[in-house]
């Protein structure tokens, strides 16, 4: 199961222990279904819940789930964000809701929904109708307040606990969690420091004075470098109830945090708080080039926003986030809200959404011209990243008028990223939206239009196909031409009715004549497909080896493993060279494995079991459509209408020769397997998994042991067939449990651990 997260890296507040709170959160969701952590902002509802949802991996054998809410300003992306956690692609005739109903319905599952409180009625919908039809679920959710639904038990989350204030030694102060947390977050800052005799006293009254509140005492700590403990005390108490008056925040924690949060704000320079108020603008993480593409103006250049930026990640405004080519950044929603307040109040909320909204429309732009070529990965894991303001990106150009046309052109842009998301069905919907917010005669509708009825393609749902293909034909405009054309071939393909060459030929020939190689690509792949239908394996050969080669010589690898496969289902399936088809598709279930494409994947070990149910190795195939079964499952998918017949005549055929019972128990062992063991052959088989690493599941246990050996995520993530973004939240799970701060210190721990005893 795939987890998702607020924060990728280590988080930009410390976990402190607290025990009883934890006890009593895996309490509450042994006797029920649905608990919610609630609390002030900047409680430290998410850590604990984290905390708490790391440390039950073994009696949720259906897995653990995290779904951060906290990037979304639009109710109707709440199912996929949950899918998205799940690992779930677009599936056809299904809403999201209902795929991961489906998915989690049959398995004891725990879903931590984080930061519900800004979507309330939303996540509280989702929550009502997943414990209503899955019986064996249990939801632990964070909010402001309560969901308000029957049966939720609701735990209101307390700040660290506080000393009184005379508290004696050092040692004593430190056995309270907001002592502790200051201790530690102000010694990350500045190293020499500690709570000693001398300071003790004005350590505890600042904790005090903050109530403990874990946000607070990491921005009063983050000051330790120029201000002594004595001076940050002295100036919250001087500035916080002038600073709290007029809020209307009941609540006195409430006050305090939104104290110590304008007190940070008045302690940044002018220039930081211009770029915290822009920054603001940002859903999830971003790089440096989009804060200086949406920050500079205004009297600010790029130099003046990179000296912002790193100031404000030296108050802990600003979360760095280390990633494998470059830093990111990401601000804690509390802080972002307070920064959005001040944009509004600026007047220049409008322009900075804008500049926003153009930033994320070029990265689509620089995207689609990479992406036919070895920049492919790049591009991939650069959208990847800013998928949550690509979101916001396009949800503003829908609601503010006469953006409509800017919001179809982001979401055409690269419809390969949103397929490889497993997201067409998300993909049509940004389209369809687009299309109602633009005038009927705006350019480029017909081309949205045929882009959509191929998004309706892949989910089967060729009544819906049809009728965009119709509105598009209607419309003259030659631009859409191979756009029309290539849909349309797909549609034809799929429902086995004739001209489908044709129409895919034509596409081919229009692209081409554009030099748009990148969208030759899948026409070419159905063109070939319908050569080997019509009996001209010699023709259907001739064209896949051209897109073979052309992707080859680019230096792309997702069209190449689509070009490998329907060599391989020519040979395998049209009565051609039965080693030859195993080798190409072999050779494409290699490209999928390193590049995490679990839907492709799926679809090669089929192949692969075919193979084997020609060759009559049919404990090998069932094994291999087991193997198959794990992939399709985890994509919450299987074996769509494109592949049907053969997928159906093998299968039958193989259980067949088996018979039920054999079939069963070879299919079962294939679903033990890890599809890299299709590539090695059948007899590599694991001799025995290594022991656990307690403190550490079963599964972070294997992906230390993979640190330790110096693979990367992306390295891991291909090894183990998950979601790159699953290892980078196992790896925060492991970094709790032992207080690592990086992977260094992680191999070091493991190589000691299976050493053993000297």
């Amino acid at each position: 199961m795939t987890n998702d997260s607020e924060v990728r890296s280590r988080p930009l507040t410390s976990y402190v222990s607290r025990t009883d709170d934890e006890d009593e959160v895996r309490r509450l969701l042994g006797v029920g279904r649905l608990v919610t952590l609630t609390g002030a902002g900047g409680v430290g509802k998410t850590r604990l819940a984290a905390q708490v949802a790391s440390s039950l991996t073994r009696a949720f054998p259906g897995g653990v789930a995290v779904a951060g809410l906290g990037e979304l300003r639009d109710e109707r992306l709440i199912a996929r964000t949950v899918a998205d956690a799940l690992g779930l692609h677009d599936t056809a005739g299904r809403t999201d809701l209902e795929a991961v109903v489906s998915y989690l319905r049959p398995r004891r599952s725990l879903l931590l929904l984080d930061n519900c409180e800004h979507l309330l009625d939303g996540s509280a919908d989702l929550v009502t109708a997943l414990l209503r039809d899955c019986p064996d679920l249990v939801v632990l959710a964070t909010s402001r307040c309560s969901l308000g639904l029957t049966g939720e038990h609701v735990l209101a989350i307390p700040p660290l606990a506080v000393p009184d204030e005379e508290v004696g030694t050092p040692e004593e102060a430190l056995a309270f969690g907001a002592v502790r947390l200051f201790a530690e977050r102000a010694a990350n800052v500045l190293p020499a420091f500690e709570v000693t005799e001398s300071n003790v006293a004005d350590v505890v009254r600042l904790c005090r004075r903050l109530d403990g509140l874990p946000l607070a005492i990491e921005l009063a700590a983050a000051r330790i470098r120029a201000l002594s403990p004595s001076q940050i005390a002295d100036r919250v108490e001087s500035n916080s109830g002038v600073l709290a008056t007029g809020l209307r925040m009941p609540v006195e924690r409430h006050r305090t945090l939104r104290a110590t949060i304008e007190w940070s704000h008045s302690l940044c320079t002018e220039t930081e708080r211009i770029v915290w108020a822009r920054c603001s603008v940002f859903a999830g993480q971003f790089d440096l080039s989009a804060a200086e593409d949406v920050c500079a103006g205004a009297g600010l250049d790029s130099l003046a926003v990179l000296d912002a930026v790193d100031g404000l990640v030296d108050k802990s405004v600003l979360a760095r986030i280390d990633g494998t080519d470059r830093v990111h950044y990401r601000m804690l929603r509390l802080l972002r809200e307070f920064g959005g307040h001040r944009l509004t109040e600026s007047g220049d909320e409008l322009g900075v959404a804008r500049k926003h909204r153009d930033h994320y429309a070029r990265l689509i732009d620089q995207a689609a011209g990479t992406w036919f070529g070895p920049g492919q990965e790049e591009a991939y894991e650069r959208l990847t990243a800013a998928h949550a303001d690509i979101r916001e990106a396009l949800s503003w150009s829908l609601r503010t008028p006469g953006e409509g046309a800017v919001a179809l052109g982001m979401a055409v842009g690269v419809i390969e990223y949103w397929v490889a998301r497993g997201a067409a069905w998300e993909l049509r919907d940004w389209i369809d939206r687009a299309l109602e917010a633009m005038a009927p005669e705006t350019r480029g509708r017909a081309r949205g239009l045929a882009v959509a009825a191929l998004c309706a393609a892949l989910h089967a749902d060729l009544p819906g196909a049809r009728q965009r293909l119709a509105a598009a034909e209607a419309i003259e405009d030659d631009d859409a031409a191979p756009y029309i054309a290539h849909a349309c071939a797909f549609v034809r393909m799929l429902s086995a009715e004739p001209n489908t060459m044709v129409r895919a030929a034509e596409a081919v020939r229009l692209f081409g004549e554009r030099g748009d190689v990148r969208r030759q690509m899948h026409p070419m792949f159905i063109q070939g497909v319908a050569l080997a239908y019509r009996g001209d394996l010699p023709g259907a050969r001739e064209l896949l080896g051209s897109m073979l080669r052309l992707c080859e010589e680019a230096g792309e690898y997702r069209y190449r493993s689509m070009a490998l496969y329907g060599l391989g289902v020519v040979e395998v399936c049209f009565g051609g060279v039965l080693d030859d088809g195993e080798r190409f598709i072999r050779s494409a279930l290699e490209i999928d494995l390193r590049t995490s494409d679990m839907m492709s994947a799926a679809y090669r070990l089929d192949g692969l079991a075919w193979v084997s149910a020609r060759r009559e190795e049919w404990v090998r195939a069932a094994e291999l459509f087991g193997t198959a079964a794990t992939l399709w499952d985890r994509c919450n998918a299987e074996p769509d209408v494109a592949v049907t017949a053969s997928h159906r005549m093998f299968h039958d055929a193989t259980r067949n020769a088996l018979g039920a019972e054999r079939f069963d128990l070879a299919f079962a062992e294939g679903r033990r397997r890890n599809p890299h063991d299709a590539l090695a052959g059948p007899e590599a088989l694991p001799d025995g998994e290594p022991a656990d690493l307690p403190p550490l599941t079963p599964r972070e246990s294997e992906i230390a042991r993979l640190v330790a050996a110096g693979l990367s995520n992306r390295d891991i993530a291909a090894r183990l067939v998950i979601a790159r973004r699953t290892v980078e939240t196992h790896l925060q799970h492991i970094s709790h449990k032992l207080d690592f701060a990086n992977r260094t210190q992680l191999a070091v721990w493991v190589e000691q651990r299976d050493r053993g005893p000297l």
